[in-house]
């Protein structure tokens, strides 16, 4: 059994001031703007985490305070002017709840601390009003011993939201807001969207959204046949979702990339647009893909809301694989350096695209590689055997379905799992139907783990 109460820690000095919205900042404020109060929390990013050992409270509390100070995301409101855009406002004082749950079965923590996350996280936030972070506790025997995060995507992306967890526990341990600055210098948002708004910003949005328009241009006008419309008042279908859970991925794609000397992004990315243009058909693959952007200067410590997707585009796709990942890795590249731009006026170079030319290419397929933001774990279970039997360990399940999703065919997410590599895709079945999904997640992974086989290799 457990209960709860509320504390409040407080900001009395923090950096303080109002300035247009960064990109990031305005592209997820557009896309939650549209969704209802239901639909919204799915945009809020979360963490948690046990605490272990435990930490006594007040140490916690004074650490979280100091986090506030560190960075101005989590001070930070967002509001439109009259000409609708977006400007945000740092706040230099001001007090956050945190929400502290006592849990008298030390065993029960993990349990007490994830019902309490899914809380937290389900709710929307008012960001005109509220600073947009949530922070939950779990105290067991008189220590915290877990820790979660809620906060708004406004403020923070997974990648943010990683360094976030980071400071926290240096500073538990007795780093200062200070130090952490200076080690780790980072653009605050008003920074950031004060460089989007010069001469150098401005130029670096022009060449991305160039690179976009040059994409488009070439692209397919469609991938995957279209799904014909449900029938007059027959809601359209949920999207499920399979995940592969592979330790022969986890193995074979390190091997891959070492042998062909480019990233482990890249493998998967080839296998991703291989399998897209075997199952669709077209000879080109055209993928968006997530790019959390902490590359640029300024950006790769910071808490703010900056990975976009970038467009990448592969022609030929389906050809010989070897040949796949080299150009893979080499077209990926200026993919990177495409994806950080001012989305709204993106939009307007499509939407010109498409009354020029009636039509523009297909979108609607999704790649985000999110295994840096968790570390490797120690494999468990039966030690692993040789590579060309790794496989048989291989499952695919099918856990939840999620509301459908417009214009996307898929959206493929390579993650972290402990002694594997996991594929979760996300997909409208009138366009790849469940028997298809299962090709298309084994198809990446045979093709992989046959290059980490392939005479040579390794």
């Amino acid at each position: 059994m457990s209960t709860t109460r509320q504390l409040e820690i407080g900001l009395s000095s923090g950096r303080s001031g109002t300035g247009p919205a960064t990109w990031g900042q305005q592209a997820i404020w557009d896309t939650v703007r549209g969704l209802g109060p239901a639909d919204a929390p799915r945009y809020n990013v979360s963490l948690a985490a046990p605490v272990d050992p435990g930490v006594p409270l007040a140490p916690v509390l004074d650490a979280l305070g100091q986090l506030l100070e560190l960075h101005d995301s989590l001070h930070t409101r967002l509001s439109q002017d009259d000409d609708g855009r977006l400007r945000q406002t740092v706040d230099g004082a001001g007090r956050l709840t945190v929400h502290v749950r006592e849990c008298a079965d030390g065993e029960a923590v993990t349990a007490v601390g994830r019902q309490q996350l899914a809380e937290l996280a389900g709710q929307p936030f008012d960001v005109a009003r509220e600073w947009p972070v949530r922070v939950g506790l779990v105290e067991s025997g008189g220590l915290v011993r877990h820790l979660a995060f809620v906060l708004s995507h406004t403020a923070a992306d997974a990648w943010g939201l990683r360094r976030l967890a980071t400071d926290l526990t240096a500073i538990v341990l007795g780093d200062t807001p200070q130090a952490l600055g200076e080690r780790f210098p980072a653009l605050q948002p008003l920074d950031e969207a004060a460089f989007q708004a010069g001469e150098r910003g401005r130029r670096r949005d022009a060449n991305a959204r160039q690179h976009w328009r040059r994409k488009l241009a070439l692209g397919p006008e469609r991938l995957f046949p279209p799904p014909a419309p449900p029938a007059a008042g027959t809601p359209a279908a949920p999207f499920p979702n399979a995940v592969l859970n592979s330790p022969a991925l986890a193995r074979a794609v390190p091997m891959v990339a070492a042998e062909h000397r480019v990233s482990p992004s890249s493998v998967l990315l080839a296998a991703a647009s291989a399998m897209t243009a075997r199952l669709s058909g077209a000879p080109d693959a055209l993928l968006q893909v997530v790019v959390n952007n902490r590359f640029l200067p300024g950006l790769a410590h910071a808490v703010s809301t900056v990975a976009a997707e970038g467009l990448f585009r592969l022609p030929d796709a389906g050809g010989e694989f070897a040949d796949v990942l080299r150009r893979t890795h080499a077209g990926s590249i200026a993919t990177y350096r495409s994806a950080y731009y001012d989305k709204r006026l993106l939009d307007q170079d499509i939407a010109g695209l498409a009354e020029r030319d009636g039509v523009v290419a297909d979108r609607s397929c999704f790649f985000n590689d999110t295994r840096d933001l968790m570390p490797a774990e120690p494999e468990r279970g039966p030690a692993a055997g040789p590579l060309d039997r790794e496989r048989s360990r291989t499952t695919l399940s099918w856990p939840v379905e999620f509301a459908p999703r417009a214009n996307v065919s898929y959206a493929l997410d390579a993650l972290q799992a402990p002694g594997a590599l996991e594929l979760s895709m996300t997909a409208d079945s009138a366009v790849l139907p469940r028997p298809d999904m299962e090709r298309f997640l084994y198809g990446m992974e045979e093709l992989v783990v046959a290059a980490a086989l392939a005479p040579g290799a390794g």
